[in-house]
């Protein structure tokens, strides 16, 4: 019953809102678009605001529902392994030829399913930072980095789960991290060209 959660899991990640939204809307591949991204910021960018909030409560759901699924049928340790999973299939779906986003909206709901008020913290944060910088980026490394410290003071448990979400978040952001330190990274109000 564990492996079948953990594998339910992955083949939640691996549906992509921005991908479909993309297909049906507009009938293009969004991952050819703008950053390349099949992600929430990308679709902001190619398709609009409205698209991307749908992108964005679909992507959060099925982390929800991933965490939600291995709590009623397991137990918290598995919701978190399933949560750690589910954000796995979303970075890298087999569906999509291991091609997907960079899980920071599902890692929101996974977050919010686990431990609700240490994610609101961190999610507070992040939106302060994009109100102020305005860039995508770097509220998400920030918000995502301060989830395994703050866990780290609650239990070991918790704190190796937002420990692997934070890395597997890091290293999805390597590339913008680097166009930050050079001053090349765009704002989320700025129009990316098409790949």
């Amino acid at each position: 019953m564990q492996l079948l959660i953990v594998i339910v899991a992955y083949i939640l990640g691996n549906f992509s809102p921005s991908y479909v939204i993309g297909r049906l809307s507009a009938n293009i591949d969004i991952r050819n678009y703008g950053s390349g991204n099949a992600g929430t910021t990308n679709v902001m960018r190619t398709l609009g605001y409205k698209a991307a909030v749908f992108t964005l409560l679909l992507d959060c759901f099925k982390g929800v529902l991933a965490v939600y699924i291995a709590k009623r049928f397991g137990s918290e340790n598995l919701a978190m392994v399933a949560g750690i999973v589910v954000v796995l299939g979303h970075n890298w779906p087999v569906l999509l030829k291991f091609k997907g986003g960079k899980g920071i909206a599902t890692t929101i709901g996974v977050a919010l399913s686990i431990h609700p008020v240490v994610a609101s913290i961190c999610i507070f944060v992040g939106i302060i930072l994009l109100i102020i910088f305005k860039y995508v980026s770097l509220s998400s490394i920030v918000a995502i980095t301060l989830l395994p410290i703050i866990l780290f003071f609650q239990d070991l448990n918790y704190f190796i789960f937002g420990l692997v979400l934070c890395l597997m978040a890091l290293y999805r952001h390597k590339e913008n991290m680097q166009r930050l330190l050079n001053g090349t990274e765009k704002k989320f109000t700025e129009k990316l060209k098409v790949k």
